[in-house]
């Protein structure tokens, strides 16, 4: 639990306060907690799981309060209510803020790009990190919270009857956190275009078939998350960083520019302490190439 400062609001364990959402209690949508260089991050808004501005805010802040903390190497993101990691975003709120957006005669074009909310910026962040994000998804995650897991690094799922997927088609919008540019890079423009226009959700079984997820689980998916998140906290940071960051450019990235960065990181990485120390300990016997660090 957070520490309270004198004035009664909470305290995170770098000494930043904490905005209401991640301090405890009713209201709470976001706890965040630390395990060694593992750091997990609980989302949860009772009965029905929907994401709202308060679980916005509090991913925000979580993510930003990891991004600052250099002891913490990977994230594990995960639901706090059985059977739902986030179940999509409120509707109720969408409603309210066309309703508000249309009296005020506003159009769109893309033209004129909408800024980004606290949520957009966050997702981008996350895939910017140097850190690894995993999504530990525990049950449905629809809309907002299928694209939370979009912009994670790795995904694992825990089976059961829980949908998995982008309908918002069916209430005559479409994916506005990124579902429509996240989705086709995962699973291609084919499967993409079949599950965001007829709204359609996966399974978790299927998920992990067309790739989506890492592994489909019997059991509780956190563990296997946690254990996860612990091999890669153990790895070299640098590389680490370094192999993200080619990997999630290589989509978007031309072939010649994508292997120019390769060829210079490559070599930042050669001359770094722990790789000199580690292809030492292999040069004189006392480790092979599959030996974790």
């Amino acid at each position: 639990m957070p520490e309270r400062t004198p004035d009664g609001t909470a305290e995170g364990p770098t000494g930043g306060a904490l905005p209401p959402e991640m301090a405890g209690g009713t209201a709470s949508r976001v706890d965040l907690s630390r395990r060694g260089p593992v750091a997990v991050v609980t989302l949860s808004n009772p009965p029905r799981g929907l994401m709202d501005e308060a679980m916005e805010e509090g991913l925000a802040a979580a993510v930003e309060e990891l991004e600052t903390d250099p002891a913490i190497r990977a994230v594990v993101l995960t639901g706090g209510q059985d059977g739902v990691f986030v179940r999509h975003y409120d509707v109720a709120v969408l409603q309210r803020r066309g309703r508000a957006l249309a009296a005020r005669g506003l159009t769109f074009s893309p033209e004129r790009p909408v800024p980004e909310t606290p949520f957009h910026r966050t997702l981008r962040h996350i895939e910017a990190s140097p850190k690894v994000y995993l999504a530990a998804l525990n049950g449905t995650a629809m809309g907002g919270g299928f694209e939370l897991a979009l912009a994670c690094d790795l995904r694992l799922v825990q089976d059961g009857p829980y949908d998995l997927g982008l309908p918002e088609i069916n209430l005559g919008i479409l994916p506005g956190a990124g579902g429509t540019q996240r989705l086709p890079r995962l699973i291609g423009q084919a499967r993409a275009l079949e599950l965001t226009l007829l709204g359609g959700t996966l399974s978790p079984r299927r998920a992990t078939e067309v790739g989506l997820t890492l592994a489909c689980l019997d059991g509780p998916v956190l563990p296997a998350a946690l254990e996860t998140a612990q091999r890669l906290a153990a790895k070299p940071p640098q590389a680490l960083a370094h192999i993200k960051r080619l990997v999630r450019g290589a989509a978007v990235t031309p072939l010649a520019d994508g292997l120019a960065v390769e060829r210079t990181l490559f070599c930042d990485l050669m001359v770094s302490d722990d790789a000199l120390a580690l292809m030492t300990e292999w040069a004189e016997g006392r480790r092979d190439i599959l030996d974790d660090p």
